[in-house]
């Protein structure tokens, strides 16, 4: 696949950061909703773990990680089933991204990484096809046509894509790009350039939130 070719273009901890970028655009969604109170997870555990993915890799990181993983996985939720709606569905997927995350101190090869940016990004086309089959009209709707329209031709997007999903296309792209010039040490917040990433990141998220409270707001 195109993806694991990029991925696998970069080092091993290159690719660990483009899983955590990718998680990072998602952040926003889980932490911005109260979760279902039947699932009993502490809003502080995924906060914790996406922490860890955005700092600095190594061992004593590996470590922290699973132990979060190991706590955040003794709530109720992992034993029950779950009926969850558009926000909830969104806060399960990137939960499940976030412990598949803690894989990649095992298998750091492209094929884990692939999997957690492919999960979280399939999240955009979910958006944009709920925007598509609501029955009301996105308040930014004219403005997202604009930029559809204005949009350069992105590697590998494809030509039907909707808003969110060029918009998360667009935004991991300048992610692997500029994760090429960062040094192997620190954590993504530890320098300028990673800072400037985290904060295209949060950026999709915000516009993420806006759109699931509208969604809410209108029924799903």
């Amino acid at each position: 696949m195109v993806q694991i070719e990029r991925l696998a273009g970069l080092t091993p901890v290159g690719r660990r950061r483009a899983a955590a970028l990718a998680l990072w655009r998602w952040r926003a969604p889980v932490l911005a909703f109260a979760m279902d109170e039947e699932w009993g997870v502490d809003p502080a555990a995924p906060e914790e773990l996406f922490r860890l993915a955005a700092g600095p890799p190594g061992e004593a990181s590996d470590r922290a990680y699973a132990r979060a993983v190991a706590e955040l996985c003794t709530a109720p939720l992992f034993a029950s089933e779950v009926d969850p709606d558009t926000v909830g569905l969104v806060q399960l997927e990137v939960i499940a991204a976030l412990l598949a995350f803690g894989e990649l101190s095992h298998e750091p090869g492209p094929d884990v990484a692939e999997g957690v940016v492919d999960a979280v990004s399939g999240l955009a086309a979910y958006l944009d096809g709920l925007m598509e089959d609501s029955f009301h009209d996105h308040p930014s709707q004219d403005a997202h046509r604009r930029y559809l329209a204005d949009l350069p031709d992105l590697p590998n997007r494809p030509s039907d894509a909707g808003y969110f999903a060029s918009r998360s296309h667009a935004v991991e792209s300048a992610c692997h790009n500029g994760l090429r010039a960062l040094p192997d040490a620190g954590g993504l917040p530890d320098s300028s350039a990673g800072r400037a990433l985290l904060a295209l990141c949060e950026d999709f998220g915000g516009e993420a939130v806006t759109t699931l409270r509208w969604l809410r707001t209108t029924g799903y």
